[in-house]
């Protein structure tokens, strides 16, 4: 019996063997129409994994990583996940072993699967960034990965290359949610462009083909003032092709209701990651909170 298809437009097809995967921003805007805009975080921070009965290990994070995946796609109200690839990589080679299996589960059950890794570089080492998450068959395979452009957009061109060639998407870290980026990211250039915007107008070019949305997305967060950034109505207008992924809800202080307000134009096609906030209800509690969330955030999002 053949699988079903999912996400990937494979079904749960053999990592090893060779697919044809429609480009990442296709399959995100039809996850988009049937599952809506929800992306839980996996995230097994140690004090979550003891309040929930597991030992603070790579097998504690294993266990913990493939329930998030089962609850969310038993769910039928979401159909992205976002493993922290931070909380795997502390138990070393046991722990990235245990996120390789929980990748493999979130994309087998049909969901699309960011790999929150912050990555990037310059030249060959992108390119084995690149060959390590982006390539099929590869044991990190993840259908986009977080990266960050500290060296330039173009430094990124191996990335922005190997995802093109096999359907997979990148998210580029613009005005992260944290209090800390602020001095960085608000600096201008002589021509008064804020770091910010610099990194968006290159990540938006790479999507100027496209009528909807582009494989290449930011990481804006929901704690900003996007304005104070230099993401005036008409900049953010000007993203209309470049998916967002927005971090800062739940225990950052975002809510749901404030996203028409902070992201204007760009709500229709945001990812809004929530992670503590779904997790701390444990392993029992987190269909319901899966379905509260996805609830709440169809309200804002239709």
């Amino acid at each position: 019996m053949s699988p079903a298809p999912d996400a990937h437009g494979t079904g749960a097809a053999r990592l090893s063997e060779p697919t044809t995967v429609p480009p990442f921003g296709t399959r995100l805007d039809a996850v988009f129409g049937s599952r809506g805009h929800l992306c839980v975080g996996i995230d097994p921070h140690p004090y979550l994994l003891e309040a929930w009965g597991l030992p603070v290990s790579a097998a504690g994070a294993r266990s913990f990583g493939l329930s998030v995946v089962e609850a969310v796609a038993a769910s039928g109200r979401v159909g992205i996940v976002k493993p922290q690839v931070a909380f795997f990589e502390a138990y070393g080679s046991a722990g990235f072993a245990a996120l390789e299996e929980v990748l493999a589960a979130g994309r087998a059950a049909g969901l699309l699967v960011i790999g929150d890794a912050k990555r990037g570089d310059i030249g060959s080492t992108n390119d084995g960034y690149a060959a390590a998450w982006l390539e099929p068959g590869s044991p990190l395979e993840v259908d986009a990965l977080t990266v960050t452009a500290f060296t330039g957009t173009g430094a990124l061109d191996p990335l922005f290359s190997r995802a093109a060639e096999h359907g997979k998407g990148l998210f580029v870290l613009s005005a992260t949610s944290n209090p800390e980026s602020r001095l960085l990211q608000t600096a201008r250039s002589e021509a008064g462009e804020s770091v910010s915007r610099i990194v968006a107008d290159g990540v938006a070019a790479r999507n100027s083909d496209r009528t909807r949305l582009g494989d290449f997305g930011l990481v804006l967060g929901a704690t900003k003032r996007l304005d104070e950034y230099g993401f005036t109505a008409e900049a953010l207008r000007g993203l209309s092709t470049t998916p967002v992924l927005a971090p800062g809800f739940g225990f950052q202080g975002a809510s749901f209701a404030s996203i028409p307000g902070i992201f204007g134009p760009l709500a229709p096609d945001l990812i809004v990651s929530v992670s503590r906030s779904i997790l701390q209800h444990g392993a029992s509690g987190l269909a319901g909170a899966i379905e509260a969330d996805a609830s709440a955030l169809a309200e804002v999002i239709s």
